[in-house]
């Protein structure tokens, strides 16, 4: 597999090689905050299989062992790397060329969820993370 990306103005562009991961729609305060959006789609990747084509993000650390990158001209977000999983990239969904290519499998933090959003799709639901289950 084989995808393509970037931000809203062209200045940042990456490719993404090999399997994808862990699509989920993401509600927490974060995530809703950093994007301006009521939910964020990501999708994983292994940090290996991602490299930027043209140009370079600018990054912060939100949280302790978090980075963000997103671009400085537009402010379109795009990456977030959490020191627990060196190995494992998440990449903004929607920042792909198609981003159908990456549906969401699940809803993660949806004890954070804004009660005016309302989804009746049918995927799993986690109150906090995949991995701390239901």
């Amino acid at each position: 597999m084989s995808l393509q990306g970037g931000c809203f103005c062209g200045a940042v562009k990456y490719a993404v090689t090999g399997a994808i991961f862990n699509s989920t729609l993401c509600h927490c305060t974060d995530c809703r905050k950093v994007s301006g959006a009521p939910a964020l789609a990501w999708f994983s990747a292994r940090r290996a299989d991602f490299r930027y084509t043209l140009g370079q993000p600018a990054c912060f650390s939100s949280s302790e062992g978090i980075l963000r990158s997103f671009c400085a001209h537009c402010g379109t977000a795009l990456t977030f790397e959490d020191a627990r999983w060196p190995e494992e990239l998440d990449i903004t969904s929607a920042s792909l060329d198609d981003p159908e290519a990456a549906p969401p499998g699940d809803h993660t933090f949806v004890r954070s969820r804004l009660s005016w959003m309302k989804l009746h799709d049918g995927l799993p639901e986690y109150p906090t993370t995949r991995s701390a289950g239901q």
